[in-house]
């Protein structure tokens, strides 16, 4: 039986593997969300009926005062700052909090509720796994063997892959943008990514390298259908500089002028405001093929409009 562990009371505090400053902590019910979406995507990848998906809050929010110092005290300080971020930042005289010291036996007590035989995680997770291993026989378990796996590369190639840091592909992701998302990876990544996500023998002219990984990586998820889908998308939109075949219909909002970064949050994903007046100052918003010039636009240049956001995202203004 697998025991697939969504580390919801944990992320509260905000796992400070591989960061360089305190990371920011959402809101509950973000983060409660986010616990529960992520539990389904894992289906993707591990059969349902034989996982078990554990919420991390039933036992850590579930810990008096007293058993949380018993915890604390089965580490010691000098434990944690052999720990490679914190031993940076400590000589660098940037702030550590509590609440981050705590967070390796925090991790490690889920091994402890569950039981755990066997732990497997990324290579950043090392130190909290090895924390499994320390703190069980002090709870009268057999430590947990440690099992860990490389870390791919983010689509920047230089970052792990991480959806804060928006260098990542979601596997629920539509073919066409998992496809072209494969293809903006730079040339230094290609290597690892292949090594990783494909294997075998590959074409020797890095562009068709690119393509076949794509390709793999894209009917992975979607099947041949889907990367045959994304590579379509991808040859018209991006080698092409033409529009999609299909292009998705967005509503004007009341008003003139339209305030056009409100229209790319509501109507073509854009994460924020801010990030789309980003997008418009540096040309990456386009209205029928033109660079969008300004963040209020008067009604009727919109009107029908072909709006474009990067090289992927298209929607016909009505």
């Amino acid at each position: 039986m697998v025991v697939l562990i969504v580390g919801d009371y944990t992320a509260r505090i905000g796992d400070p593997s591989g960061m360089s400053k305190e990371r920011p902590i959402l809101e509950d019910a973000v983060l409660d969300a986010n616990a529960r979406y992520f539990a389904e995507q894992a289906f993707r990848i591990l059969d349902r009926e034989q996982t078990e998906v554990r919420l991390n809050g039933e036992w850590l929010g579930a810990l008096s005062y007293a058993e949380t110092v018993r915890l604390a005290r089965t580490m010691t300080v000098a434990r944690l700052l052999e720990r490679d971020d914190f031993a940076k930042r400590f000589s660098a005289h940037v702030p550590i909090s509590l609440s981050e010291l705590l967070y390796p036996v925090m991790q490690a007590y889920d091994s402890v509720a569950i039981e755990a035989d066997v732990e497997i995680g990324g290579t950043d997770q090392r130190f909290n796994l090895l924390a499994g291993r320390d703190v069980m026989p002090q709870y009268g378990l057999e430590p947990q063997v440690v099992m860990t796996f490389p870390l791919l590369v983010g689509t920047d190639g230089e970052q792990k892959m991480s959806k804060s840091r928006g260098n990542y592909i979601g596997i629920t992701e539509p073919p066409e943008e998992m496809f072209g998302k494969v293809m903006s990876i730079p040339d230094s990544a290609l290597e690892q990514w292949w090594e990783m996500l494909a294997g075998g023998e590959r074409p020797d002219d890095p562009m068709e390298w690119k393509l076949e990984l794509a390709r793999r990586v894209t009917a992975r998820w979607h099947g041949e259908t889907g990367s045959e889908a994304g590579e379509a998308h991808f040859t018209r939109v991006v080698r092409r500089h033409e529009a999609p075949e299909e292009v998705p219909d967005v509503a004007l909002p009341a008003g003139d002028p339209v305030h056009l970064p409100a229209l790319l949050v509501s109507g073509l994903g854009v994460a924020s405001t801010s990030e789309a007046r980003r997008l418009i100052q540096q040309g990456g918003v386009r209205l029928n093929g033109e660079p969008a010039d300004g963040v209020d636009v008067p009604r009727e240049a919109l009107e029908g409009a072909l709006l474009q956001v990067g090289k992927r995202r298209f929607a016909r203004l009505r």
